[in-house]
């Protein structure tokens, strides 16, 4: 079976921005798992980003115009982190390309991974739709990407269905 690439947060892995581990427990992801079908990436991680780290988010725009130059990622205290979030969406896409990935399962809500909705760049927790900044570059190149809310549509594609 083809690999597939995960958000290492919802693997268990400890990378999100505030330090936990909230792993994703679902019974399809496990036996990919198992099967070790699973590629981890955190792209803030990967683009140089310590764990725990300051909150971000897109400002002006999504993803798409993160990779086009036209919206930036922020920091909660102002700074710009773009280059980071590109990154790690760069390096996503080299794992992706490095094992023939053509489908991901990314952690919703997040200015990297986000698939349908990621905060608005005012941090003050309003969700707009959008995606983030992996989530638009691996789109982009085509990849099929779901949220952790849509796994059964995942294992469908996965399936070929």
């Amino acid at each position: 079976m083809k690999k597939i690439l995960i958000s290492a947060c919802l693997a268990g892995d400890r990378v999100r921005y505030d330090g936990k581990q909230v792993p994703f427990e679902n019974a399809v992801l496990l036996g990919w798992h198992q099967k070790g079908l699973l590629v981890n990436v955190c792209p803030e991680v990967s683009g140089g980003m310590k764990t725990p780290r300051l909150p971000a988010q897109i400002v002006n725009g999504n993803g798409r115009d993160v990779l086009n130059g036209t919206a930036s990622v922020m920091d909660i205290h102002g700074n710009d982190v773009t280059l980071q979030f590109i990154r790690g969406a760069e390096y996503a896409f080299s794992l992706a390309k490095k094992f023939g990935i053509q489908m991901a399962v990314l952690k919703e809500k997040s200015p990297s991974c986000g698939v349908h909705s990621i905060y608005d760049g005012n941090f003050a927790s309003t969700l707009i739709p959008g995606f983030g900044v992996t989530a638009a570059m691996l789109r982009q190149n085509g990849i099929k990407v779901f949220s952790e809310n849509e796994i059964d549509q995942a294992r469908t594609y996965l399936q070929g269905g």
